[in-house]
C-alpha cells in the first residue's frame, strides 16, 4: 500500500466516506456492458447453480440449475447461458476499421467496438476461469455430447479471463477492483472484497457514515452475499431444502413445476440485490471523466477480441489447459511490458496518481524562471535546437546529473538533467536540456518550449514505445527450457479420462 493510499484510508475512516485516489477513471466502460452475477453451490468444485445476466438493470434473465450435482443439468445451464453471452459477443462483429501498419505502408482491420463483462468481484472472474475451462474441451457429438455452444461459450470465457489479466484490460472487470481502484475506503483490502460493504462505504445511504452503512450490509439477511459463495445459513436453513424438495416431485409433474418456481424464486432473491448494486457501481464510475490514454488501452482490447474472433472462426483450437514453456515466457513478458506501460500512463492521467511517485523521488514538480528556446548545440556534426530551462522546486530532487526525464504535460520531449542545485529557503534549481517534440528545424514551434511561469511536473516514467523482446523459436530453446515429451498412450503418466469423458472434475 501506498503512502497516499494510506492516508486516504485512514481520512475515510475520519471522515466516515471513501476518499477519491484518483480524478479521472483508468478503465473503459461499456454503454452496454454485460452485467453477470454468479452463484456456485458450496461443497461442489465450481459447479453453478445460478446465474443472473444482462446488459440493462431492466433485462435481467436468471438462470439456475435445479440439481448442481446433475451434470447434464450443470451443461444445459451452459448452453443457456450461452444463448445469452454469444449474441451480444456477436453484436460487436458487425463493423471493422482499418488501421494503419507498417508506418502506413499496409493496413490491418479490427471491429470498431469490443464486449465487456462485468462480475462483482475477483472470485467471479475466477469462477468463469474454471467454467471456461471445464467447458472449452467439451464436443457435440460421440460420447457425452454437449450443446455446440457449450465449448464456443468455454472458449469465450477462456479469452475474457485471460484479458481480466492483462493490466489495464477493459474486457472483464470486477465490480470491486474498479471502485477500490478511484477510492479508498476505511476498512481493510480484505473487506473491500464484499461489494455491498465497499459502496457502504463509497456511496453510503442518507443518514448512514461509511462504516455504519458497510456493517448493516454484512448482514446476510439485509444484503445476501456477492457471489458466486453463498452464505452457509442461506444453505442450510433455505437451499438445501428447496433442492431436496425439487428431487422429491421428481414423480409429481404439477408438483416439480411448483418446487422449481420455489427455487427459481428463491435463487432471484438471492441474487437481485448484488444485480442491483452492480448497476450502481456502474453508475458512480460514469461520474468519472475517462483518462486519456483510456481509449488507447480500449483499442488493445478491440485488438484481442478480433484477432480471437478471427481464430476461432477459421476452426483455431481451443487454448491448451496450461501454456508450455516458451508460451509461458512470452505470456510473461507481454504481462510485464503492460503492466509497466500501465503505471506509467495512469501516472501521465492522473495528477493524484503522480503524487504517489513524487513521494518516491521518481517525479517532482516545479515552476519555470529561465527559459532559453533558441539554444542550439553545434558541437556534433550539425547543429541541432537544445533549448534549457530552469525549474525550481520545493522537492527533493533525487535524480542525477544526466539522467533524462519526462514531462506529461508534452510526452514526447525528453529533458536530460544538466545541473540540480540547492538554492535558498529549501528549494532546489533544476536545468533541464530539451530534445525531441520541435519538429526539425534550429526555431522551435510555439508551444513546444515551456514558458517562463509555467508549473510541469518532469519524472522519470517514460510513455515511449517499448520494443518486444527477443526470444528463440521452440526448436531453438535450449533443452533446459523446452517443454517436457508427451506421455506415450497407455502409460502410466498418461491421463487416464478422455476429454469429454464425464469422469473428468469439473474444474
Amino acid at each position: 500500500m501506498s503512502t497516499l493510499r494510506a492516508l486516504a484510508k485512514a481520512q475515510a475512516l475520519a471522515a466516515g466516506v471513501a476518499q477519491p485516489v484518483a480524478t479521472v477513471r483508468h478503465l473503459h466502460l461499456h454503454e452496454r456492458p454485460l452485467v453477470l452475477v454468479p452463484l456456485a453451490m458450496a461443497g461442489e468444485a465450481n459447479a453453478p447453480l445460478a446465474a443472473l445476466v444482462g446488459a440493462a438493470p431492466d433485462e435481467a434473465r436468471l438462470l439456475i440449475v435445479p440439481q448442481p450435482r446433475n451434470r447434464d443439468q450443470r451443461y444445459r445451464f451452459a448452453a443457456e447461458l450461452a444463448a445469452t453471452v454469444l449474441p451480444y459477443l456477436d453484436g460487436h462483429r458487425a463493423v471493422s476499421e482499418a488501421v494503419p501498419v507498417d508506418r502506413g505502408r499496409d493496413v490491418r482491420y479490427r471491429y470498431v467496438d469490443a464486449p465487456q463483462l462485468l462480475v462483482p468481484n475477483p472470485a467471479g472472474i475466477n469462477f468463469l476461469r474454471l467454467f471456461g475451462r471445464s467447458t472449452r474441451f467439451r464436443r457435440a457429438d460421440g460420447e457425452y455430447p454437449v450443446h455446440p455452444s457449450v465449448p464456443l461459450l468455454g472458449r469465450w470465457l477462456t479469452f475474457f479471463a485471460e484479458r481480466a489479466e492483462h493490466p489495464g484490460s477493459s474486457a472483464l472487470l470486477a465490480m470491486t477492483d474498479a471502485l477500490t481502484l478511484h477510492w479508498a475506503t476505511g476498512q481493510s483490502a480484505v473487506e473491500d472484497l464484499h461489494l455491498p460493504a465497499l459502496l457502504g462505504w463509497v456511496d453510503p445511504p442518507p443518514g448512514l457514515t461509511g462504516a455504519e452503512a458497510a456493517a448493516r450490509a454484512e448482514d446476510p439477511s439485509l444484503c445476501p452475499p456477492a457471489g458466486p459463495v453463498t452464505d452457509p445459513d442461506f444453505d442450510n436453513q433455505r437451499l438445501a431444502p428447496a433442492i431436496a424438495g425439487y428431487a422429491d416431485a421428481d414423480a409429481d409433474p404439477a408438483a416439480r413445476v411448483e418446487a422449481y418456481a420455489t427455487l427459481e424464486g428463491l435463487l432471484r432473491e438471492q441474487l437481485a440485490p448484488t444485480w442491483e448494486l452492480m448497476w450502481r457501481g456502474i453508475g458512480l464510475l460514469r461520474g468519472l471523466p475517462p483518462g486519456a490514454r483510456v481509449p488507447g488501452r480500449w483499442a488493445g482490447d478491440r485488438d484481442a477480441f478480433t484477432a480471437h474472433a478471427e481464430h476461432v472462426d477459421a476452426g483455431g483450437a481451443p487454448q491448451p489447459r496450461r501454456d508450455g514453456a516458451v508460451a509461458a515466457a512470452l505470456r510473461l513478458h507481454r504481462l510485464e511490458r503492460a503492466l509497466t506501460a500501465y503505471t506509467v500512463q495512469r501516472a501521465y492521467d492522473d495528477p493524484l496518481v503522480m503524487a504517489e511517485h513524487r513521494l518516491t523521488g521518481e517525479a517532482f514538480v516545479g515552476e519555470v524562471t529561465l527559459t532559453d528556446p533558441k539554444r542550439v548545440d553545434d558541437s556534433g556534426k550539425r547543429p541541432v535546437l537544445r533549448p534549457r530551462i530552469q525549474l525550481v522546486t520545493t522537492e527533493p530532487v533525487l535524480v542525477p546529473v544526466g539522467a533524462t526525464l519526462y514531462s506529461p504535460a508534452r510526452s514526447g520531449q525528453k529533458a536530460r538533467v544538466v545541473f540540480v542545485t540547492p538554492a535558498a529557503d529549501g528549494k532546489t534549481e533544476v536545468v533541464l536540456e530539451l530534445s525531441g517534440g520541435m519538429g526539425r528545424g534550429l526555431t522551435a514551434p510555439p508551444g513546444s518550449v515551456p514558458e517562463v511561469g509555467e508549473r510541469l511536473c518532469y519524472t522519470t516514467l517514460s510513455d515511449a514505445f517499448m520494443p518486444a523482446g527477443a526470444f528463440p523459436a521452440p526448436e531453438e530453446t535450449p533443452w533446459t527450457h523446452r517443454d517436457p515429451p508427451a506421455p506415450a498412450p497407455g502409460s502410466s503418466s498418461a491421463p487416464a479420462a478422455a476429454e469429454g469423458d464425464p469422469s473428468e472434475e469439473w474444474a
